[in-house]
């Protein structure tokens, strides 16, 4: 077990664990505490109490001293510079034309830090801001934004009871609330009716929420039938509150509509009231009244065993237990089936015929493979252009002039030695 006492810092706000540190503290005394954020001045809301180790969820700071009255003069002037300070900020968000809401200023006790509180659409960008605020106050600035159910447990204000809102006064904690607990207290979901002044679902209905649901789950639905001390009759509508029940009853030829106790009142499905039986013995009746007529009866239907007395499953066979299976094994080999006779192969396919090449080929391969693309003739230089000497055919040397009449002769001598079939 631990020794420790509650601290909260501002009005409705959370409550924090300390250690007492062998103070004699009370509850409504202010100390000076050493916090997450630095020293500050909070005001006990208990007194020291025991604590079971596995609850604190971390080691517990300890109480410095108990508040002197330097140190409540010391708040006191905190609070006239956050006044200062709050306007200054709104004048410098104005000339920043940022898009903002400041909603409160809080000054540290030790002066270390100075935090902004504001409200906004989206996201800001503030940087300029803070710099600009930074060279002003000389200290440590911290811009956060916070939500409209923030906002007004800042500022506070009047309900629709005509009561202080309860974020102000006494809540330290948002509980979520849905649309769904105003439907199942049967309240106007007018959103003007049902909404604070921070245009949220107010809190208030939470409250008995628990109540409804309790009371829901003993009370009939609307249009069930239900037994009253009157008769039989339909459930018309529910009074949670009251915990009662306007039931429709047949008086006669007509109708009416009385109220009753849930306490007073039992469901028709429940055992031990005479209204099944009642009800029996009706359905019963025009059976009879048909049979007199001549009319054929219905057979009544044959009531279904229940589970226990339906013919047990025979339990399945356990491996080795297949009589069949053994029966069938014992009966024989199968005969060997007849070999597949092998199918004539076939022979051998002719070589295909190789086709002549083509007498150009090899040179327009050559070509097409030397032929250069359009891109590369784009991006390759121009060539320089050379002069062509022309060029000048072989004169024939003089042994060569001499040796040809020589030659003419010789093939003249054969021409006439030579008879025609020589020629052919």
């Amino acid at each position: 077990m631990a020794l420790v006492i509650r601290v909260r810092f501002k009005r409705a706000s959370k409550f924090y664990d300390f250690d007492p540190n062998g103070l004699n503290l009370h509850h409504g005394m202010c100390v000076v505490t050493e916090t997450a954020r630095g020293v500050e001045l909070g005001e006990c809301m208990s007194g020291i109490m025991e604590v079971p180790q596995e609850q604190l969820a971390q080691p517990l700071k300890p109480i410095l001293r108990i508040a002197t009255p330097q140190d409540l003069a010391v708040q006191k002037r905190n609070e006239q510079y956050e006044k200062e300070a709050f306007d200054i900020a709104v004048e410098r968000i104005a000339d920043h034309k940022l898009e903002m809401k400041l909603v409160d200023v809080e000054y540290a006790f030790d002066h270390s830090k100075i935090t902004f509180y504001f409200t906004a659409n989206g996201r800001v960008d503030f940087r300029m801001l803070v710099k600009n605020l930074a060279s002003i106050f000389k200290t440590r600035i911290e811009l956060r934004q916070i939500g409209v159910r923030d906002e007004a447990k800042m500022l506070g204000g009047i309900g629709p009871c005509g009561r202080p809102i309860c974020c102000r006064s006494f809540l330290s904690d948002f509980t979520p609330v849905s649309i769904k607990m105003a439907k199942e207290q049967n309240l106007s979901l007018n959103p003007t009716k049902i909404s604070g002044l921070c245009d949220r679902l107010m809190c208030c209905l939470k409250y008995e929420q628990d109540h409804y649901e309790a009371v829901r789950k003993r009370m009939p639905r609307v249009g069930r039938e239900i037994v009253t001390p009157d008769g039989v009759g339909t459930i018309n509508a529910i009074n949670v509150l009251e915990e009662t029940v306007r039931v429709r009853i047949a008086v006669g030829d007509s109708f009416e509509l009385r109220e009753y106790p849930i306490d007073d009142c039992t469901r028709v499905n429940q055992e031990g009231n005479g209204s099944p039986a009642s009800g029996a013995q009706d359905a019963q009746a025009p059976a009879a009244s048909q049979a007199e007529a001549g009319q054929e009866e219905i057979p009544a239907q044959t009531e279904q065993p229940a589970r226990s007395e339906k013919a047990a499953r025979p339990p399945r066979p356990r491996n080795g237990e297949h009589s069949e299976k053994r029966e069938r094994r014992d009966r024989g080999e199968r005969p060997d089936k007849p070999d597949r006779q092998e199918r004539p192969r076939r022979g051998d396919r002719p070589p295909k015929r190789e086709r002549p090449p083509k007498e150009n080929a090899p040179q327009e391969a050559r070509q097409t493979l030397a032929a250069p693309k359009p891109a590369e003739l784009a991006a390759a230089p121009a060539p320089e252009a050379k002069a062509v000497k022309p060029v000048q055919p072989a004169q024939p040397s003089e042994s060569e002039k001499q040796a040809k009449p020589a030659q003419m002769e010789e093939d003249l001598q054969l021409l006439e030695q030579s008879t025609p079939e020589d020629l052919l």
